[in-house]
């Protein structure tokens, strides 16, 4: 459940964004459809979530359907204390079920002792080699044996991700559900805070898009969501790997 003291205090996420768009009615329809389809059409399916605010929405609204759609979180080792802290919560009190995959530890220890702690700041090169290992290798351990995967991903989100489909089927062998797609960040804060969604309080510290410790910064009135994440790189850079197309 929501902490009403710390969404109803000046400034938390709640009271800056929540402001839902006129079309929210019919979105909102149109994503509980996308989520009914996932699991009737396309089981097994799965929810990544990032435990960010899109996707605390996502698994919300898996729970109140009852969807046999289980969740999966990538635990990189490199999280913020309050992003695990909501995963403990999320695994306490979820309906479905919650996986969490880490990446293979002897990887990690190759990688600081060859690259050192502070890699992901030296090269792009390094840095993607490093999510390789905490998230892309994961990933694919999660996704192995799904017909579908539902993320959080909004058009309104980055340059990256403005077509963003409802469903991109692109790859016959994993579809890939975006029910937020053309949710507004208004949109995201109305939910949460109509139906007391527990979220991440980093979000509260002006943290829109939350990630591993090292690659995320809070962000400045005026900035776009993806400018706290690998802030040091170019704008064309700004992914991981989770949601580029080979």
């Amino acid at each position: 459940m929501l902490n009403l003291d710390r969404a109803c205090a000046p400034n938390s996420a709640i009271d800056r964004n929540a402001d839902a768009s006129p079309e929210f009615g019919h979105k909102l329809a149109q994503t509980l459809a996308a989520l009914v389809q996932a699991a009737r059409d396309f089981s097994p399916a799965t929810q990544a979530s990032s435990l960010g605010a899109e996707d605390v929405v996502i698994t919300h609204l898996i729970n109140a359907l009852k969807l046999d759609i289980p969740l999966f979180v990538l635990e990189t080792g490199a999280l913020h204390s309050e992003t695990l802290a909501l995963l403990e919560r999320t695994q306490a009190h979820s309906r479905a079920p919650v996986r969490v995959f880490r990446p293979d530890q002897r990887a990690v220890i190759a990688f600081v002792r060859n690259e050192g702690q502070d890699a992901i700041f030296k090269s792009q090169a390094l840095r993607k080699a490093c999510c390789d290992i905490r998230k892309m290798e994961p990933l694919g351990r999660a996704l192995q044996g799904q017909r579908a995967w539902i993320t959080g991903l909004r058009r309104e989100q980055s340059n990256a991700r403005a077509e963003v489909p409802l469903l991109d089927a692109s790859n016959p062998a994993l579809a890939k559900f975006n029910p937020l797609a053309d949710w507004t960040w208004g949109d995201v804060w109305h939910y949460i805070a109509e139906n007391q969604v527990d979220y991440n309080p980093l979000h509260d510290q002006f943290f829109p898009s939350v990630g591993c410790a090292p690659c995320t910064r809070a962000v400045s009135l005026g900035e776009d969501f993806r400018a706290g994440r690998w802030w040091w790189e170019t704008e064309s850079a700004k992914e991981c790997g989770l949601h580029v197309k080979a």
